[in-house]
């Protein structure tokens, strides 16, 4: 997640400062600015190039300056507002699939705060349909549908899924199984679904989730054992919260395609790998990617991980989880559009 802070007053100034000091430890933080006064300017800015914006300032100021941006729920990034004193964290704007909900409980357990969600799944501990599309990063192909579901699922209607019987969705069943919020669902397998599609239906209402592509760059040391290239795997998974079943594709350079502990990891786990040639390496340009003069040094190219993960997620894609290291070995998630 890419995460603008934006404050107005000098306490709420050292508040973002402190903010960003902790949200850059998190590998699933991308990036964190930091942007001070002239909302007027700013917000116009922020509400397009990121992910997420955390105003430090009066509510009034804050609804005031988004309201003219303000488009849709599939678009909009997700707005918590906190106070000057760093007391309450509020999500204003795009709580479940800008992941506002979830940024405004993060963010309040780092400054010790309260976190404030309005979201009516959420006060009445149900699982919003796209709350669980989020989650498992699938995207929504008719998202006006989404109402229709949540108020059902509110009313405890049952949601029924469909999916591929060729596929595997043990990440569907295990999330469902772990998941503490309610829900009342049920699952078929049917070949009317594409493989890479979950079909949520009820009454004469259907909602089509598709699967967006997750992709884990890996970068290691020479001849590096697969247990401590599974043990980075499985720990950036976790952080994520995301399924191994999930993960459709791992990722790294040529001059990596002979590496037995990421073969084998592949094998193992049963997901493919791919190796991306050096030129493409060496030519990709992306802001987001972190620049080591150490691999470039080596190799020509300035980095491994995260570039692999892109180039094979796709264009547009993103990452999800930034270059972390565990012992010899680099983890970074991308994933499509």
């Amino acid at each position: 997640m890419r995460i603008a802070i934006i404050s107005v007053s000098d306490k709420g100034q050292k508040l973002a400062f402190d903010l960003k000091e902790k949200l850059d430890s998190d590998s699933t933080i991308i990036k964190c600015d930091l942007y001070h006064k002239n909302v007027k300017k700013y917000f116009p800015i922020l509400f397009y190039e990121y992910d997420a914006i955390i105003a430090i300032m009066a509510s009034g100021i804050l609804i005031r300056s988004i309201a003219p941006l303000v488009e849709s729920k599939t678009t909009d990034p997700a707005v918590v507002n906190i106070d000057d004193n760093g007391k309450f964290v509020i999500s204003s704007l795009s709580g479940h699939l800008g992941g506002a909900n979830e940024l405004t409980n993060k963010i309040a357990e780092l400054i010790n705060a309260t976190p404030v969600i309005t979201t009516s799944t959420d006060v009445n501990n149900k699982l919003g349909i796209d709350v669980l599309a989020r989650d498992l990063y699938l995207s929504i192909k008719n998202p006006e549908e989404i109402l229709h579901f949540n108020k059902s699922i509110l009313e405890g209607r049952e949601i029924l899924l469909t999916v591929n019987p060729n596929k595997n969705f043990d990440y569907l069943i295990e999330y469902l199984s772990n998941n503490d919020r309610e829900i009342n669902i049920s699952i078929i397998y049917s070949s009317k679904a594409d493989p890479d599609e979950v079909i949520v239906s009820l009454d004469e209402h259907e909602l089509i989730l598709k699967e967006k592509k997750i992709v884990v760059g890996i970068g290691c040391r020479r001849d590096k054992e697969y247990e401590k290239i599974y043990d980075g795997f499985a720990k950036s998974l976790e952080e994520l919260k995301i399924s191994s079943s999930r993960v459709n594709l791992l990722a790294s350079a040529e001059i990596k395609k002979d590496e037995n502990g990421i073969l084998e990891l592949s094998e193992n786990l049963d997901i493919p790998v791919k190796f991306v040639e050096l030129d493409k390496l060496k030519m990709f340009e992306s802001s987001d990617v972190a620049k080591s003069d150490f691999v470039y040094s080596k190799f020509g190219i300035y980095g491994v991980c995260e570039p692999s993960a892109l180039i094979m997620a796709g264009y547009d894609s993103k990452l999800i989880y930034k270059k972390t290291s565990y012992d010899g070995v680099t983890i970074a998630v991308a994933i499509s559009k």
